[in-house]
């Protein structure tokens, strides 16, 4: 039961895995995506995207969420 996560920078893919569950730093707060999370786009702020054992630190970018694939891209910090 995962969600697949992309994050992806202007200098490529950096994050590329299935995971359990992904936090993130949306403009309105922190949400939370699990599997079957309801499609959705966010722009996202300043802040870490948790993942699994990882962290990704960013300056700003957006957010996908469809299908139980969560693609992130982002300006890294």
């Amino acid at each position: 039961m995962t969600i697949h996560l992309d994050i992806i920078t202007p200098e490529g893919s950096v994050v590329c895995q299935d995971v359990d569950r992904v936090e993130l730093p949306g403009a309105k707060g922190r949400f939370v995506v699990l599997k079957d999370h309801a499609p959705i786009v966010s722009l996202l702020v300043e802040g870490e995207i948790n993942y699994g054992e990882g962290a990704f630190h960013i300056k700003s970018g957006f957010v996908e969420v469809v299908d139980n694939h969560v693609t992130a891209c982002v300006e890294p910090k």
